[in-house]
């Protein structure tokens, strides 16, 4: 996503006015695509939908040619989507971890035990009959935040470089650890807890593959790209002119595998218009809770407002892109678990603003005024 320009005068000003309560024009500081996000997302189903009415043997020519499982045109969105995402994530700046040990811990425990575990209790209890739903909403669960929380890190004057460090370790993390924990969440607790998974099942090897090929490569690629580049135009090069170039491109990348999914799946939606409220649900509880959790949690630890709010909306925010392309890679683009992974973002991003409000707000209820930005470069 294209990152915001955010003046250092109307930071300043709303991080020094009297008790915190006046906060920046959030939304005006998006960018435009940003900012009508969830309108765009809309008008890609509708073209989804129209396209699937109009070409009924999409589906077998979109299978024609396989990445891993997947389609070709949908995997080429799915790189897209990831590769400038892992470009901006600042690899850099993991020999900070020293420095931020007790905020690392902090996230770490919020985004790798407490965040699965709350996702999967939700789904679990509000969509026990869903099986496809809820495992849906279960991988959204596990894919924690990368480099869009950037953005809502910056409109909500939270530590810049403490968000960098917390981002770079969540997509390393992700490699290693999202298999594992799909596995677990979706095949060993289920049987532990005695539910009934109606014969469903996941191996390790399934998701491994799917995250290997979709969050491998363009993490492997985004790294290289930013080594490259820092070497050799220099940081401000980098940051202020090539990652605003191709910040577009996450979109576009998104929009058009949100096409190609709804012209998929087009005749299970409008048999079945409710579903995409029934998969809402959940999610809106789940961004509260963490956000509410993690908030107290960083206040109760004495971190200060920059790290605090930097804790609450690492752990509010997820990596939907890397969960729409294991749902696909996994379970199919027609399936529901894709469609529950298409939701996630619908949702996540108003819903993220809002929640950028609240830390604002609460920044002046419990904290008082800061002197000057945290962070700043």
């Amino acid at each position: 996503m294209a990152r915001p320009v955010i003046s250092d005068e109307r930071e300043s000003a709303a991080l020094g006015a009297p008790g915190g309560t006046v906060p920046p024009a959030v939304v005006r500081q998006l960018s435009t695509l940003d900012r009508w996000l969830p309108l765009w997302i809309g008008v890609a189903m509708g073209v989804g939908l129209g396209l699937g009415a109009l070409i009924p043997g999409l589906e077998s020519a979109l299978s024609a040619v396989a990445i891993g499982g997947t389609s070709l045109p949908i995997a080429i969105g799915l790189l897209l989507m990831m590769y400038p995402v892992l470009a901006r994530v600042r690899y850099e700046e993991l020999g900070r971890l020293r420095a931020e040990r007790g905020l690392f811990v902090s996230s770490l425990v919020l985004n790798w035990v407490i965040g699965p575990l709350l996702m999967f209790a939700l789904a679990w209890l509000l969509l026990p009959h869903d099986p496809e739903y809820r495992t849906g909403l279960i991988v959204v669960g596990l894919a924690r935040c990368i480099a869009m929380v950037l953005i809502w890190s910056e409109l909500a004057c939270a530590d810049r470089e403490a968000t960098a460090v917390l981002v770079a370790i969540n997509s390393i993390f992700q490699i290693v650890a999202y298999s594992l924990l799909g596995w677990f969440y979706l095949t060993v607790l289920p049987g532990w807890l005695g539910l009934d998974t109606e014969g469903f099942s996941v191996g390790i090897w399934e998701v491994a593959r799917t995250v290997l090929i979709f969050l491998g490569i363009p993490l492997a690629a985004g790294y290289l790209t930013r080594v490259i580049g820092l070497r050799r135009k220099g940081r401000d090069w980098y940051e202020g002119t090539f990652l605003p170039r191709i910040g577009p491109i996450t979109l576009y990348g998104l929009l058009f595998t949100i096409v190609l999914l709804f012209a998929l799946q087009g005749h299970q939606i409008t048999g079945h218009p409710l579903d995409v409220v029934r998969i809402a649900i959940p999610l809106l509880i789940y961004f509260a809770l963490m956000f509410g959790i993690a908030f107290a949690w960083g206040r109760a630890s004495g971190y200060g407002y920059p790290r605090t709010a930097t804790l609450a909306l690492t752990a509010a925010s997820n990596n939907f892109e890397l969960a729409i392309a294991v749902a696909i890679g996994v379970f199919g683009a027609t399936s529901g678990e894709a469609l529950a992974g298409v939701v996630g973002p619908l949702i996540e991003v108003p819903v993220l603003v809002g929640l950028v409000y609240v830390s604002l707000w609460l920044r002046g209820r419990w904290f008082g005024p800061s002197p000057e930005p945290v962070g700043a470069s």
